[in-house]
């Protein structure tokens, strides 16, 4: 632990803002949450990437949205292997614990992670194809995304890819029995959408048309 070093000066002047004027104006609100513990409404399964900022799209405020990101906003089939499982923990407290009503797959334009997948399966990243590597082991999860949309013109493959990572998402959602057994029960519903990034436009998934449609 020797090679831990103290926070760049930019960011502990930015905290300090933060604690003089957010904090210090809602102080009573982030004890409230501190002392009451948090009540999400939602879940929202969005990626690492540093531009999908949640939060800010809805206007969301602490306390609201119970937050979980990885690479391509994936989710992982249920698998209780006894090997260690993020996502899938956070989905199970999500849904067993918190028991938000709302459970989001949120995809967006120009992903790292989904080039990533499309790029390994279609051969042209062998260093993801290695055991060792991280990244291609988790883009595995969307390897039948990538079959379902090779047959595309090449240009319109890493579009389609993005939003097949939504839906792998939704599809492996529903084999977590918990998250079967509250949609049933009509005590949760769960959602696909994507999001332009330059555009500033979302889509949801309808099941009706069996395609993303703007909001």
């Amino acid at each position: 632990m020797d090679r831990v070093k103290p926070l760049p000066s930019y960011l502990i002047q930015r905290y300090n803002g933060w604690k003089a004027t957010t904090w210090s104006e809602n102080s009573a609100w982030y004890r409230r949450l501190a002392e009451d513990g948090q009540r999400p409404r939602a879940m929202v399964i969005s990626c690492c990437d540093s531009r999908v900022h949640v939060t800010s799209i809805f206007g969301a405020d602490q306390g609201e949205f119970f937050i979980h990101r990885n690479i391509a906003n994936l989710v992982p089939v249920h698998a209780p292997d006894g090997e260690q499982h993020g996502t899938s923990a956070a989905v199970e407290y999500a849904v067993n614990t918190l028991k938000v009503a709302h459970l989001i797959i949120v995809g967006h334009s120009s992903c790292g992670g989904v080039k990533g997948c499309h790029d390994m399966c279609s051969g042209h990243a062998p260093e993801l194809e290695e055991k060792t590597s991280f990244v291609g082991r988790w883009m595995d999860i969307l390897r039948p995304g990538y079959e379902r949309i090779s047959h595309l013109p090449e240009d319109e493959r890493l579009r389609a890819l993005e939003k097949e990572a939504v839906l792998i998402s939704l599809e492996n959602l529903m084999t977590f029995p918990f998250v079967t057994q509250a949609v049933e029960s009509g005590q949760m519903t769960v959602h696909g959408l994507w999001n332009d990034i330059g555009e500033g436009t979302l889509e949801q998934y309808d099941p009706l048309t069996r395609s993303f449609q703007p909001i």
